[in-house]
């Protein structure tokens, strides 16, 4: 049985979801809940994603990570060269699911290939350098939404996508 690939992704309004290899809002519960909805999945990402994080690898979970460099090399991340590669790497560990963790290169490229969206929807319009268009709601049905408003008054709501 192959495993279900899902995007894990916060995106605000205005489809920005990075700003100089960050994210530009600060949300410590999305932080949790990012952690929970990934834990024990292999999690696959590029390797500006990878270099984004303070701490590396990130733990409880396989860290696959995708790049050109054929000489680029992490401790603790499985490396790989291709979506294709990467997401074998992922398979042979026999998951329920995959879960694509970014950037926008990664996601445009594995598309295709999701049929779950753990989407945090960030209700601003933010300056960034990395943006994520809207998913069409042609392909994709909303199942599950949680509205929250963090201690300084940021409204952002879990969403969670299945492919129609």
């Amino acid at each position: 049985m192959s495993a279900i690939v899902s995007f894990v992704l916060a995106r605000a309004d205005n489809g920005v979801i990075g700003v100089g290899n960050a994210m530009p809002w600060r949300i410590p519960e999305d932080l949790k809940y990012f952690k929970a909805t990934t834990m024990g999945k292999p999690i696959v990402m590029g390797r500006k994603t990878w270099d984004s994080f303070p701490k590396k690898p990130l733990p409880g979970r396989t860290n696959i990570v995708i790049t050109r460099d054929p000489d680029w090399r992490a401790e603790g991340a499985v490396v790989t060269h291709a979506l294709d590669e990467a997401l074998a790497k992922a398979q042979s560990e026999n998951p329920e699911e995959i879960a694509i963790i970014g950037g926008a290169e990664i996601y445009k490229l594995a598309l295709p290939l999701a049929t779950r969206i753990y989407l945090t929807e960030v209700h601003m319009d933010a300056v960034g350098d990395v943006s994520m268009p809207a998913f069409d709601s042609a392909h994709w049905r909303e199942t599950a939404r949680e509205d929250h408003v963090t201690a300084d008054n940021l409204r952002y709501s879990y969403v969670t996508l299945e492919r129609r």
